[in-house]
C-alpha cells in the first residue's frame, strides 16, 4: 500500500519505487542517504508530491520529508532570515514569521502544503515571484549531502571559490571553463529555470552554489536544512482588474504594465472563468472588467498616496478596454481565487480529462501576446483543446491539456508529438520548457531543444562531480528517461474494470495530485481524517491512489476485496468534504459507497451494516409499538446489557447510546399541530402550505426540534403538512455501501414526495444529511427518472427556506455566542450560505466550525473507530468549544453532531429551529 501510495505525484507518470522512508530528523534523513549510496539504490526526495513535472517519483526508495522533518528551528528578524527543516510547509513559514512582520516571498497556489525543501528543489515561483522573487533568490543557505556522500554548508554570505571540497573545487574549475556558455545561454529571463541554473556560479554573481541548487530537483544533492530569505510585505495593498479582447491582447499589455513595477500580474481568459462559474457557481465569480481577457496587477507600496497615484498612472496606460481599482478585500479575494483553483479545476472541466504535460512554459514577457496566440494555433493544429492562464507579468503560461492518453492506438503518439511542437515553439521564442514547476520527467528530454550541444555537456558534468553514479532522482535533467515513459493514463485501458466500470475508473482518475486534502492550513471540510492522523493514506489524495491502483492491477491485486483497498478506505468519514473542497471534484464517499456495494455483493456484510446501516428501519420498527421505545431505552442505559447490545451490534463500547423517542416524534408533532388547529379553528394560512419532511433518525429518537420545526413555520404563517407515509432517503444504506438497497428506498421516497414537488410545495426536511442525498447521491443513483431533480429543486433546509419568506427576521441575538457545527454533507453538497445570513443578521457572533465533528452517522459508532473520532473532534470542534467558553450557544442540525457533542463533551446543541423558537419566545 505504501508504494502504492507514492507510485505517483501530481504528475502523469507512475514509478513504483521500492520503498518509502519517512525520517524522523536529519540524523535518520543522512543514515538514509548512506545507505542507499551503499546498497546503490536510487534516492528520490519528495515534499508535498504536488510535483506535476514527476519531479517527485523514482525507482528506489522515496525519502518522505514532509512526515517528520518539520521543525522551523530560528527566525531572525534583524537579518530577516529563517533555518527550516526541508519538510516545513510554506504557509507554516509565512503564519511563523508574521509574527514579526515578516513572510517567505515565493507563494505556488499550493503554498499550504508545498513545502521550503521541494520549493527549492523546482525553483518554485508562484504569482508573487515577480515582486519577491523565486524560490532560487530567497536561498540563503542550504546544508546539503551531495549524491558522492559529502557534506556540504553553502551559505551564499561566504566565498566558496577557495574551498577545499573537491565537489566545489571541480564546479569551480568547470565554470571557469566555460563563462561563455553560461553567460549566452542561461539567466536571459527570470523564468528561465529548465536544467540547471548555471548563471549563479559566474564570477559576477558570486559563485552563490546554494542558489544554483534551487531548481536541481534532487539530482544532485539532498537538503537536510535550509536557510531562506524572508520579505515584509508593504503595508498598502492595491488591485487592479483590466479586461482586454482576448488574452493574447491582455499580454501585449506587459511592455505597459511593468514599469510601473508590480509584485504580481496574473492573465487569463474566459475558458476559466467559465469553468469556475460552471464548477463552484456564478456567485464565485465577481463582477470583471469588459472583455474576454483579463489581467490582475497587485501593486504595493509604504506611501498609501503613492500608491493611489500610481494605480492611477497604470489604469492609464494600460490600454485595456475596461479596468477598475478593486477596493474591496472580499472582491479581490475573489478573483485571486479564480487564479489559485484554476490547475485543478482546468483539469476535469473539458470535455476529456486534461494533464499537465505541458503545464508552465515560459517566454519573456514582452514576447508573450505572440506566443500565446500561436499555442492556441497548435492546439488547433492538434486538435486539442486547453485552458491557459498564468503569471503574465513572468511569461509563465500554466495549461492543462485533453491529450487523449488513454485513446487505443496512438494516444501517447500523439502527446508526443505535441509537446515535441511545443518544445520548439518556445525555444523560437527564447522561451523555457519550465517556468517554475521544474522539467522531471515531462520535460528533461526537451532540453536539447533549448539549449545548445555544449550546454547539455555542461549539464552532464555537473551531475557527474554532484552524483557520479546517478542514484539521486534518476531520469531526470540529465540521461533523462523518454517523456512518453511511465504514462499512468495508457495503462488504464488494460484494466478489466476500463470494461466492466468504467464510470468508476474515470472518477478516481479525477484526482491529479494537486494536494489540497493534504493542507496544513486553510478553512473547508476536506479531509478531516488526514487532518486527524497525517497519514497519506488518509487523505482524499492517497485513497485516489490506492484505487488507481487497483484499477491497474499490480500492487493491489485483489480487486475490489483488496486489504489495501479496505484499509485507506477504514478511516474515511463519508463526509463528502471533497466533494466541494477538492479542485478536481474527487468525491471519496461515492467511491466508498461503490467498493463496498461490490465487495460485499452476494456476500456476508460486517456488523454495522446489518444494525446501523439499517437502523432507521430498526428506527421505525421500535417506534411502531408503544412499549418497545421504554424497554430498548432500559437496555441502552443499563450497564451489562447497553454492553452486550453494544457487542452485538458491532458498536464500540466507549460510545453512549442514544435515546429513543417514546412514541413517534412526527406523530407527536402531527397531533400538536392538529391540536393548535382545532383550538384555532382556522383554515390553512394565507402562505400556503409546505411539507415537513421528517427523517428516520428525528422521528425515532429523542428531541424537540420537529415540534421546533413546526411551530416556527406556523408562527411565520405557514401551514406545515407532515407526511402519512414512510420516505426514507436511504443514507444509511449509500454509506454503507448497500446500493441496491438505497435505490429501492429512494424510489419509494420519490414516490411519495414527487407529487408535492411537482406542485411547487417545498419540501423542509429535518436533517440537513438527509436533504443532501437528495441533491448529491439520489440524484446518481436514480439517473434515469426525471422526477429525481424536481424534488431536489424543492427540499430546503429550514433556514433556506425562511431566507426566501421575505416576512421573516431572526430574533436579536445580540450579546450570544453561537458555535456552529455545520453537518458535513450540508456543508459539502448544499452550502451554509442561508444559515451564514440569517445568523450574520442576528447580531451574535458565530464561530463556524470548519471540519466534522467526528462521529459522521455511523463511521464514529463502529468498534475500534472511537479514538479516532475524537481525534477528528479534536481537530476543529474540540478546540472551538473550549475557545468560546461554557457560556456560548452550541449549533447543530445533523443528528450525529449532535451525539458526539452529548457523547464526549455532554453538551447539548441546539438545532436552527430550536435557535429560533427559543430567543423569539423569550425576546
Amino acid at each position: 500500500m505504501t508504494r502504492a501510495l507514492y507510485s505517483t505525484d501530481a504528475s502523469l507518470y507512475r514509478v513504483v519505487p521500492q520503498g518509502v522512508a519517512h525520517p524522523r530528523d536529519a540524523a535518520e534523513l543522512s543514515a538514509v542517504v548512506d545507505a542507499a549510496r551503499a546498497s546503490r539504490l536510487p534516492l528520490t526526495t519528495r515534499g508535498a508530491g504536488t510535483s506535476c513535472a514527476g519531479n517527485a517519483v523514482g525507482p528506489g526508495v522515496v525519502v518522505d520529508v514532509a512526515r517528520h522533518l518539520t521543525t522551523i528551528h530560528s527566525i531572525d528578524a534583524a537579518e530577516r532570515t529563517a533555518v527550516v527543516d526541508p519538510g516545513v510547509v510554506q504557509d507554516v513559514l509565512s503564519r511563523a514569521a508574521q509574527q514579526v512582520g515578516l513572510r517567505f516571498g515565493p507563494d505556488p497556489s499550493t503554498f499550504t502544503r508545498c513545502t521550503i525543501g521541494g520549493m527549492i528543489g523546482n525553483n518554485a515561483c508562484g504569482p508573487r515571484a515577480l515582486g519577491y522573487g523565486r524560490s532560487s533568490d530567497n536561498v540563503v543557505a542550504l546544508d546539503v549531502i551531495t549524491g558522492t556522500g559529502e557534506r556540504l554548508t553553502l551559505d551564499s554570505r561566504v566565498d566558496l571559490t577557495a574551498s577545499d571540497s573537491p565537489t566545489l573545487r571541480a564546479l569551480h574549475e568547470l565554470v571557469q571553463a566555460n563563462l561563455g556558455i553560461i553567460r549566452t545561454q542561461f539567466g536571459t529571463f527570470s523564468r528561465q529555470v529548465s536544467g540547471y541554473s548555471l548563471e549563479w556560479l559566474l564570477p559576477e554573481r558570486g559563485f552563490d552554489v546554494a542558489k544554483f541548487l534551487a531548481g536541481s530537483e534532487g539530482t544532485l544533492a539532498v537538503i537536510t536544512r535550509a536557510t531562506v530569505r524572508l520579505v515584509a510585505d508593504a503595508p498598502h495593498k492595491v488591485m487592479l482588474a483590466l479586461g482586454y479582447p482576448t488574452m493574447a491582447d491582455a499580454a501585449d499589455a506587459m511592455p505597459a504594465i511593468l514599469p510601473f513595477s508590480p509584485t504580481a500580474v496574473e492573465g487569463m481568459d474566459r475558458r476559466i472563468v467559465d469553468v469556475v462559474a460552471r464548477t463552484l457557481g456564478v456567485d464565485a465569480v465577481p463582477r470583471l472588467p469588459e472583455g474576454d481577457g483579463w489581467i490582475f496587477v497587485e501593486l504595493v507600496d509604504t506611501d498609501a498616496d503613492a500608491l493611489a497615484e500610481r494605480a492611477r498612472r497604470l489604469l492609464a496606460a494600460s490600454g485595456c478596454l475596461d479596468g477598475e481599482v478593486v477596493d474591496d478585500l472580499i472582491v479581490a479575494a475573489a478573483l485571486w481565487k479564480i487564479r489559485a483553483d484554476g490547475a485543478g479545476l482546468a483539469g476535469v472541466s473539458l470535455s476529456r480529462p486534461a494533464y499537465a504535460g505541458w503545464e508552465d512554459s515560459a517566454v519573456p514577457p514582452e514576447r508573450l501576446g505572440d506566443y500565446l496566440r500561436d499555442l492556441d494555433a497548435l492546439l488547433r493544429k492538434h486538435d486539442l483543446e486547453g485552458l491557459p492562464y498564468g503569471h503574465f507579468g513572468d511569461g509563465c503560461v500554466h495549461c492543462r491539456i485533453d491529450f487523449p492518453l488513454t485513446q487505443v492506438g496512438d494516444g501517447a503518439a500523439r502527446y508526443r508529438a505535441f509537446v515535441e511542437e511545443a518544445a520548439d515553439l518556445a525555444a523560437s521564442y527564447g522561451g523555457s520548457m519550465s517556468g517554475e514547476h521544474g522539467d522531471g520527467r515531462a520535460r528533461s528530454e526537451l532540453l536539447g531543444r533549448m539549449y545548445s550541444p555544449e550546454a547539455m555537456a555542461l549539464f552532464a558534468a555537473v551531475k557527474q562531480i554532484f552524483d557520479p553514479e546517478d542514484l539521486l532522482n534518476p531520469g531526470v535533467l540529465v540521461d533523462p528517461a523518454p517523456l512518453d515513459a511511465d504514462l499512468r493514463a495508457p495503462g488504464v485501458r488494460r484494466s478489466p474494470l476500463f470494461r466492466t466500470h468504467r464510470q468508476f475508473v474515470d472518477d478516481v482518475h479525477r484526482c491529479t495530485g494537486v494536494g489540497k486534502c493534504v493542507a496544513s492550513t486553510g478553512g473547508g471540510v476536506m479531509c478531516p481524517s488526514w487532518q486527524a492522523t497525517r497519514e497519506e493514506k488518509d487523505s482524499t489524495r492517497g485513497r485516489a491512489r490506492i484505487l488507481q491502483e487497483m484499477v491497474n492491477g499490480t500492487l493491489v491485486t485483489d480487486g475490489w476485496r483488496s486489504v489495501e483497498v479496505h484499509d485507506a478506505l477504514d478511516l474515511c468519514l463519508s463526509c463528502k468534504g471533497c466533494s466541494r473542497d477538492c479542485p478536481t471534484g474527487t468525491d471519496m464517499a461515492a467511491y466508498k459507497s461503490r467498493v463496498q456495494y461490490e465487495a460485499y455483493k452476494r456476500r456476508l456484510r460486517p456488523r454495522d451494516h446489518y444494525t446501523m446501516g439499517l437502523l432507521p428501519m430498526w428506527g421505525r420498527l421500535v417506534s411502531s409499538n408503544p412499549v418497545l421505545p421504554r424497554l430498548m431505552n432500559v437496555v441502552m442505559q443499563t450497564p451489562v446489557l447497553n454492553n452486550v447490545l453494544k457487542a452485538v451490534a458491532g458498536i464500540d463500547q466507549h460510545r453512549g447510546m442514544p435515546r429513543f423517542a417514546l412514541g413517534s416524534n412526527r406523530a407527536s408533532a402531527r397531533a400538536e399541530l392538529e391540536g393548535r388547529r382545532a383550538l384555532s379553528g382556522a383554515s390553512p394560512t394565507a402562505k400556503g402550505e409546505v411539507v415537513l419532511w421528517v427523517d428516520s433518525f428525528s422521528d425515532a429518537f429523542e428531541g424537540t426540534h420537529v415540534a421546533a420545526m413546526a411551530g416556527l413555520l406556523i408562527a411565520n404563517g405557514w401551514t406545515p403538512r407532515l407526511l402519512e407515509r414512510k420516505a426514507c432517503c436511504g443514507l444509511t444504506w449509500i454509506t454503507t455501501g448497500q446500493l441496491d438497497g438505497a435505490v429501492k428506498e429512494l424510489r419509494n421516497a420519490t414516490d411519495v414526495l414527487h407529487p408535492y414537488a411537482a406542485r411547487g410545495v417545498r419540501i423542509v426536511g429535518t436533517e440537513p444529511s438527509c436533504l443532501a442525498v437528495w441533491r448529491s447521491d439520489a440524484l446518481e443513483l436514480l439517473h434515469g427518472d426525471p422526477r429525481v431533480a424536481e424534488v431536489a429543486g424543492s427540499v430546503r433546509t429550514l433556514a433556506e427556506f425562511l431566507a426566501e419568506d421575505p416576512d421573516f427576521t431572526m430574533p436579536d441575538l445580540t450579546g450570544h455566542t453561537v458555535v456552529a457545527q455545520p453537518h458535513c454533507h450540508e456543508a459539502s453538497v448544499m452550502g451554509w450560505a442561508a444559515e451564514q445570513r440569517l445568523l450574520a443578521s442576528s447580531g451574535a457572533h458565530l464561530v463556524r466550525v470548519q471540519g466534522c465533528c467526528g462521529l459522521a452517522g455511523n463511521h464514529g459508532m463502529i468498534d475500534g473507530h472511537y479514538d479516532f473520532s475524537v481525534k477528528v473532534f479534536e481537530t476543529h470542534l474540540g478546540p472551538a468549544l473550549d475557545a468560546a467558553g461554557p457560556n456560548a450557544i452550541v449549533l447543530a442540525d445533523g443528528f450525529s453532531c449532535r451525539t458526539q457533542l452529548q457523547d464526549l463533551q455532554d453538551r447539548q446543541a441546539l438545532t436552527f429551529a430550536e435557535l429560533v423558537a427559543a430567543h423569539t419566545v423569550h425576546r
